[in-house]
């Protein structure tokens, strides 16, 4: 049985993939094997960030899990058949300066959107999730300080990025799934 303190990740990484095949199901399997986790026992969770946590590379969290073994993710996704429909899916984090304080990781998927839309909003999503919880005032209009590239949060400083895959449903009508995932690995 697990013990509470192995069930806070104390490594994570972030991917992305693309699947298109004639079936739906398949191109699920594809996005996940473009994003290196179909071998993967896949538990979705909400959006908690766990303090202290560790961001490592795709390649580096890979090698740390074994195929079968389960492992809790946050999963975006969205699929679509329908010819030149675009489509995303990603994964935005927002993570207090302090990292002995959990920040939020939020998913989103839409159509029609741009990668930089979808990033952009899915950041301000963990963002808010994460001023509410700190009982910060949140305007995204006023809180990003250009400059830093941050976010400033009732004089908190937070730390934002995004993983977003964006991707074009093809004129023969071939399923694309894309996936954006935030994965526990240690």
């Amino acid at each position: 049985m697990f013990q509470g303190e192995q069930l806070v990740p104390k490594k994570m990484f972030f991917t992305t993939g693309v699947g298109v095949h004639k079936e739906r199901l398949t191109s699920f399997e594809m996005a996940l094997r473009d994003a290196g986790i179909a071998q993967l026992n896949l538990v979705r969770i909400s959006s908690i960030f766990p303090p202290n946590c560790e961001v490592v590379d795709r390649e580096v969290g890979t090698r740390l899990l074994r195929p079968g073994q389960v492992v809790f993710c946050v999963l975006s996704e969205a699929c679509s058949n329908e010819p030149s429909r675009r489509l995303g899916a990603a994964i935005g984090i927002a993570m207090p300066a302090d990292r002995d304080h959990y920040g939020y990781v939020s998913e989103h998927h839409a159509y029609g959107q741009s990668e930089k839309q979808m990033g952009d909003y899915s950041e301000d999503l963990a963002a808010q999730m994460l001023a509410t919880v700190l009982g910060a005032d949140f305007n995204p209009d006023t809180a990003w300080d250009e400059r830093r590239e941050q976010w400033k949060l009732s004089g908190l400083v937070v730390d934002t990025f995004n993983h977003t895959i964006v991707a074009e449903v093809p004129e023969d009508g071939d399923w694309v799934t894309v996936v954006a995932a935030a994965v526990s690995c240690g």
